[in-house]
Parts: structure tokens; sequence; C-alpha cells
């Protein structure tokens, strides 16, 4: 919550897994003045990484993405100028809406770049592992799987490409975003599970990449909007009046 007082906003309430908070100098924040108005009552509020009353917790054992910080950000009667609200009161959770559907794109493009290290490092290891008397680039079963990944990668690419151009242009993108983003994190996990499979026991052991993309590419059918909720978003679009 962030209840005015004297020319301040005093904020109380806990935000977890918000990636690089223990490393931000500011952090922009969603809170409400009223409950009651529901989503219609959000407001995006500035604070300050040092301002009192404010604490991080880094939090631990993440699956993938390690180069990233994340942590819990706590708020106890923490003090922030009134005019460190973002635009007027209310607009929140319009404005976090126009953050995700940009970021949908970045996290889409962030898949297709796992998908595309997959699929480089499948080939190399295809062309020179030897088993069963030849390479296994030879292997017809290895062949189909390298030739499906290559080709979702392109297709999730096109998606992501197209979808930026939308946005670039000042044209509605919202739709094309969510496919791009559905599409490039199923592509990333199907990619990155393939380039384990080539690999065999080999690609289970961190001296190969495929190991770290598996683990990186599951969180992108996480966050900036679930699987789930791209596909809910799509038909919603599509279907409305």
């Amino acid at each position: 919550t962030a209840i005015p007082a004297n020319g301040h906003l005093v904020l109380n309430g806990t935000k977890t897994y918000i990636s690089n908070s223990p490393d931000a100098g500011v952090i922009v924040t969603m809170t409400t003045h009223d409950r009651k108005l529901g989503y219609k009552g959000i407001d995006a509020i500035i604070v300050d990484g040092d301002a009192d009353g404010k604490s991080v917790n880094k939090l631990q054992g993440k699956m993938g993405i390690r180069a990233s910080t994340v942590g819990e950000v706590v708020f106890n009667n923490c003090h922030v100028p009134a005019n460190n609200l973002i635009n007027e009161e209310n607009l929140g959770f319009r404005q976090t809406m126009e953050v995700l559907n940009a970021s949908r794109i970045s996290i889409a493009a962030q898949s297709v770049g796992i998908a595309q290290a997959s699929l480089e490092a499948s080939v190399e290891y295809a062309k020179n592992r030897s088993a069963f008397g030849g390479p296994l680039s030879d292997k017809q079963a290895i062949q189909n799987m390298i030739a499906d990944i290559a080709t979702d990668t392109e297709a999730a690419r096109q998606l992501v490409m197209h979808s930026a151009s939308l946005k670039d242009a000042g044209l509605s993108y919202h739709t094309e975003a969510s496919m791009a983003k559905l599409f490039a994190s199923t592509t990333a996990m199907k990619a990155a599970h393939t380039a384990l499979q080539i690999h065999g026991g080999a690609g289970y052991f961190s001296p190969t990449p495929v190991e770290r993309y598996f683990r990186d590419a599951r969180v992108t059918e996480i966050y900036e909007g679930t699987s789930e909720i791209q596909r809910m978003v799509i038909a919603r679009n599509l279907l409305k009046d």
C-alpha cells in the first residue's frame, strides 16, 4: 500500500521474485492506495535504492539465469516523496501492461537466442561425435531433430521481428508480442531439450553448454507472463468485439 502523509507516500508491503533488486539503485513498484478499487487503483512509484524503510532479501538457488540476481523487496513504513508517483494516480496498471507488452518481445528475443545457441551446439556436436561407425550427423534421427529445431527457431525469429517492427511503427502489437513470446519460449525449451538429447550423457554435465541452455530456457515460459497467460491474451484479443 501507499498512503499519503505530509507530502510523502508511506509504503508498506512485500514484493517477491524481483529481478536485479539486490543490485538496483532505483526501483519502480506497483502500489495501491485503496484495495477496494482493485486494479483500477494501482499506482507506479519510484523508490530510491537507499530509501529508509526499504530492504531487500537476496534469494538463492535459482535454476537458471544465474547471472541476474533476484530478491524479495520489503517496505516497512518506507517514506518517498509524493512526486515520485509516475504520471497520475490509478494509471499504474495501464503502465505496467504497456511495459509487459514491450518486454514480451525482449523475452521472445532472448528465447530465440537460447534456441539458436542450442541449435549451433547440436550441429557442432553431431558433426564431431562418432558413434555406431560414423558421425552422429549421418544418422537420420539426429538430422530430423536438427531440422525441426532449426525450422522452429527461424519461425520464432520471424515472429519476434514482426512484433518488434509493429511496435517501432507505432502500430498495435500486443497480440503479436504474446504470439512471439509464446512460440519463442516453447521453441527455446524444445531446442534445449533436443540439444541435450543429441549430446546424450555429455549434455548433462556443465563442461558442455547445453545443460545451461536447458536451465535458462525454462524461465522464458514463466516470466513476463506465463505461456498460459499468453494464450489467454491472444484469444481474448482475437475474440473481442
